[in-house]
């Protein structure tokens, strides 16, 4: 006799059009759990809930729960929310999603991706790998996959790779059994508090690892170099530039299309040994980090060398990561999440890299109030290798705080601090009246920020 998990159970997402919570659910329906969710609004996440069968609805309201008995609530959902008041009073069981996804991950063993920046290419790179290796694994990322067209994905092994999401601390409920931190930054203030707090947490979180796993930790990071000097338990390998790094990256190339790089293995108790000529189809050194993190856990799970470098050299990408959407008037636009400093530095490093010869203009849509406010400084340093900024609107994502600082004044901050121009404009309209002015010559146009830019980019050419 077969028995199911939660046969009995409704499980009612509450923000379900999240990429993380809709990744959740659809495993979790995979997985043969009764799912439903609510949103404010559909968008292509709760488009792909309901090709799965997953009922979907549209507005928070009290009878969407009628029938439900456990919630799972997105962490930008407010306490007050109507489904989550009315789950009190029944005293339903409601977990945040970190809390959930800890539960559907003890069922595995499984690769848990944390840190600041780049954890949804670096989980997106391992799963190629995996596949390579025909391992199948169980994927939840926070980002949509080209190779499969969504974030997750319920495979037929017992391997997890999964995507950890540190805005409210949630990652911690997860057991990993290896894990990677890719970096630690100043974000999510409005939560940690303090960078203390913060790091904290991650000091926490790689103690979890058990004695038969491991950690990869990038030591080219200042604060992960920090946090490993207070781990009790050496359990853990590094990676990176830095001379100490036991995964040692050497040689590095760089192109518009791909990337090329060695790396040099100096672990315990083993001989030195080298990989060279490591192909990636992506710009930027941060992501020659990222795939060194997925060659790094790939290597010491057993994986061949050959099928790992056969695996990133196949990497089809992820969606909203410098993605080429279109090109107008021989000028190319691409489309990326880019939306804290140090994630806008990174991108335009990479592309002045290797687009010597073009001026790149960065249209930029800053991604809540508290962030800008917080990192306004280090917003208006982090255009330098940009030739024009166009600012877009605060997308506010539902925060009810007001702008408390003068936007134009912002403006004048990056001109300064960044030496470059800056312009303002108040919508899409706009911003396609600019291009149509703008674009000739030998240009680049990047989207960057974590809103409703990446639509914008995309209904450009209706504008234009």
């Amino acid at each position: 006799m077969k028995i199911k998990i939660a046969k009995t159970e409704i499980i009612h997402f509450v923000g379900v059009g999240g990429i993380g919570m809709s990744g959740l659910a659809l495993i979790m329906k995979s997985m043969g759990f009764k799912v439903q969710g609510s949103d404010i609004f559909s968008n292509k996440n709760t488009d792909r809930l309901k090709k799965n069968n997953i009922k979907i609805f549209i507005g928070h309201n009290k009878r969407n729960i009628k029938r439900a008995t456990i919630l799972v609530i997105s962490s930008a959902i407010k306490g007050n929310n109507e489904e989550i008041l009315v789950a009190r009073k029944k005293q339903l069981p409601i977990y945040k999603r970190g809390e959930m996804l800890a539960h559907i991950v003890s069922l595995t063993k499984n690769i848990v991706v944390s840190g600041s920046h780049g954890k949804t290419t670096t989980t997106s790179l391992i799963e190629c790998i995996f596949s390579k290796a025909k391992l199948d694994p169980t994927i939840i990322n926070g980002g949509v996959l080209n190779s499969f067209n969504s974030s997750a994905k319920l495979g037929k092994s017992n391997w997890c790779i999964l995507e950890s999401d540190e805005s409210d601390g949630s990652f911690i409920k997860v057991p990993p059994t290896y894990s990677i931190i890719t970096n630690i930054d100043r974000e999510h203030m409005d939560f940690y508090k303090s960078m203390d707090n913060l790091k904290k947490l991650f000091v926490e979180f790689i103690q979890k690892v058990p004695s038969f796993g491991k950690s990869f930790i990038c030591i080219d990071d200042k604060n992960n170099n920090e946090i490993i000097k207070k781990v009790r338990i050496k359990n853990f390998y590094t990676y990176g530039t830095n001379i100490k790094s036991q995964f040692l990256i050497k040689r590095v190339k760089q192109f518009q299309e791909y990337s090329i790089f060695d790396i040099e293995v100096k672990l315990p108790g083993k001989n030195k040994t080298k990989i060279n000529n490591i192909k990636i189809p992506l710009l930027g050194f941060h992501n020659i980090r990222n795939a060194t993190a997925a060659l790094a856990v790939s290597i010491t799970i057993g994986i061949s060398k050959k099928t790992i470098k056969e695996g990133l050299k196949e990497f089809k990408g992820v969606q909203r990561r410098f993605n080429k959407i279109f090109t107008y008037r021989d000028i190319p636009f691409f489309d990326d999440y880019a939306h804290h400093p140090t994630e806008i530095k990174e991108v335009l490093n990479g592309v002045k890299k290797v687009y010597r010869k073009h001026e790149i203009f960065c249209v930029f849509q800053p991604h809540r109030i508290s962030r800008v406010k917080d990192l306004k400084k280090e917003f208006s340093f982090s255009f330098k290798n940009s030739d024009c900024v166009i600012l877009c609107p605060i997308y506010s994502a539902g925060e009810k705080s007001k702008l408390g600082f003068s936007y134009l004044n912002f403006s004048k901050e990056i001109m300064k601090n960044s030496k470059t121009k800056v312009y303002l404009v108040n919508d899409q309209y706009e911003l396609g009246k600019f291009i149509k002015q703008n674009a000739y010559g030998k240009k680049i146009f990047i989207g960057m920020g974590a809103g409703s830019i990446s639509n914008w980019i995309k209904q450009l050419p209706k504008l234009l």
